[in-house]
């Protein structure tokens, strides 16, 4: 077999083809002649003219020094299909709405042999961290550290079953098929009848089982399908439709939120829906006029009590929001941080199969306090059997600190400890999943978290409350509950969480089963007032000038 070459391969939807799969202002020269092009394909160049780089004239080269673009695509129909070949930096030139977006990585999913992996391009969502991972060897999935049930895959690479190795040895899929091959380019049609064929084929269910329980959809018109629903459920002000801040932040700091993009907001001191239709209604907007660019505009602000700006995100990429879409199939979308993903049906009657079986009625009672923090300490005090470690810390000295927990009971003859966070919609959600997991590893491995558990028990219980507690946690009698305050409907199950949320649950106990402990989560009843929105306070220095006497 002669030398390999690399191809960059695009498959385009039907209905494309050259003459509407480029863009409008391509540089393109459909015009070039070539001797050896498969039957029925056509070439399109770039050839630009000479031009200096840039560090010419950043440096004063003296030198006529100049550099030029080279590029093509060769368009090759198979069947009623056509394949884009792209060489060089040319596929910027791709109408976005043209190709297949899930034709690299499917392809390659459905050839490698999944035991000679190489890398991984993969994106945890929860927390929005991208990753790439390369080993010095083939390895399979479990070798990458790759998390079925919380993680995307984006790109994949390795080597391909033998079967298939007369035609490709090594594949990386993304939305393209990146390969090299030794095929002349009259066999060019032969091996792109194989592409389609694998791009149709669900090899990777069997070898890949469930590494696509979650999937980015990138494609414009699936998207724009999807904002059409999004819409829909704004102007209809649809329960299902939330909002929340797209980041991970502290409380403790006291801060309050306000709305911009359509004038100034009032000051709230809590995240719901709600107060950005009581924003609109306040500022004169209609909101059955509000699209998504009007979505991108304005913005959830996270400010201090005085309405001082401090960050600010786009109200559509603090929407959260599932949905399905019958002209795909019946699938389910959601929508997080201004990303639409596919969840895979099977998936998410697994997460509540799983999920649901561990939720339990609340044995505390109800929320109607300013904070977290408060609820705590009311509730400690309101029964001696139980102890407030919300802010303490158990972490050995120059350790980063950890909470143990915010309360901890004996229930039932066993130490309860109580995870407790405000709200479902909160991206809190997975540090909280995560701080309980931190927690009970930590007193299992630290004989000095152990200890230091001990000393705050004594500090916080009844002298025979605390012995009963001490004796439980040091025998491993420990129950794990995740404590969530909302106002939703607690029949909802598992369904009350975003779903992303969920998948952090789903993570966190299991995480829990693994290491023998026993967990759970449940839903504690928000009664607190819903205090409405405030005006933002005037700064000390606007105010004395507004009550000052007029210059003479």
């Amino acid at each position: 077999m002669g030398k390999s070459r690399s191809f960059s391969i695009y498959l385009l939807k039907p209905g494309y083809d050259p003459g509407n799969a480029l863009e409008d202002d391509h540089r393109l020269d459909g015009e070039f002649a070539a001797a050896d092009l498969p039957d029925g394909a056509s070439l399109y160049v770039l050839d630009s003219d000479p031009y200096p780089p840039w560090w010419k004239g950043y440096f004063g080269v003296a030198a006529n020094l100049t550099q030029v673009t080279k590029g093509a695509f060769v368009f090759l129909p198979v069947g009623e299909r056509c394949f884009a070949l792209s060489f060089g930096h040319v596929s910027h030139n791709l109408r976005e709405t043209s190709f297949e977006y899930d034709f690299g990585l499917r392809v390659t999913l459905n050839s490698l042999d999944p035991k000679k992996l190489k890398s991984t391009d993969t994106l945890d969502p929860g927390a929005a961290k991208r990753q790439r991972t390369q080993l010095p060897i083939d390895a399979d999935l479990t070798l990458f550290d790759f998390d079925r049930d919380s993680t995307i895959l984006r790109s994949l690479t390795g080597k391909v079953r033998d079967e298939h190795k007369d035609l490709f040895r090594h594949a990386t899929g993304a939305s393209n098929l990146r390969i090299s091959t030794a095929v002349p380019s009259a066999e060019l049609l032969p091996l792109c009848e194989k592409l389609l064929e694998l791009y149709g084929g669900e090899q990777f269910k069997t070898a890949f089982p469930d590494i696509q329980n979650i999937a980015p959809v990138r494609d414009p018109g699936l998207i724009q399908n999807l904002n059409v629903k999004l819409l829909a459920a704004l102007h209809a002000k649809d329960p299902d439709l939330n909002i929340t801040v797209p980041e991970i932040i502290n409380y403790s700091d006291a801060l309050c939120i306000t709305f911009s993009g359509a004038g100034s907001g009032l000051v709230y001191d809590d995240v719901y829906i709600g107060r950005y239709y009581d924003y609109l209604e306040t500022r004169g907007a209609e909101l059955a006029d509000v699209g998504v660019e009007d979505l991108r505009h304005h913005a959830l602000v996270l400010a201090d009590e005085n309405g001082v700006a401090k960050d600010r995100y786009s109200i559509f990429r603090s929407l959260v929001f599932d949905t399905t879409l019958e002209a795909a199939g019946g699938s389910t979308f959601h929508l997080c941080e201004g990303q639409w993903y596919r969840i895979d049906n099977d998936y998410i009657a697994r997460l509540g199969t799983y999920l649901d079986p561990l939720w339990m009625a609340s044995d505390l009672p109800a929320y109607n306090h300013p904070t977290e923090g408060a609820y705590n300490l009311a509730v400690a005090a309101s029964d001696a059997s139980v102890g407030c470690l919300d802010t303490e810390n158990v972490s050995p000295p120059g350790q980063t600190a950890v909470e143990p927990c915010d309360l901890l009971a004996l229930r039932d003859d066993t130490a309860v400890m109580y995870h407790v966070k405000v709200s479902t919609l909160s991206n809190q959600l997975s540090h909280l999943f995560n701080q309980g997991i931190n927690a009970i590893e930590l007193l299992r491995l630290e004989a000095v978290a152990m200890g230091r558990l001990d000393a705050l028990i004594h500090t916080k219980v009844g002298a025979e409350t605390a012995l009963a507690l001490i004796d439980r946690v040091h025998a491993g009698k420990v129950r794990i509950v995740f404590g969530i305050v909302t106002r939703k409907d607690p029949a909802g199950l598992s369904k009350n969480l975003p779903l992303f949320s969920r998948i952090s649950l789903l993570r966190a106990l299991k995480a829990l089963h693994v290491r023998g402990v026993e967990r759970g989560y449940m839903f504690i009843a928000d009664e607190s007032d819903d205090v409405g929105g405030r005006k933002k306070k005037r700064k000390k220095k606007e105010a004395a000038a507004a009550t000052a006497e007029p210059a003479v």
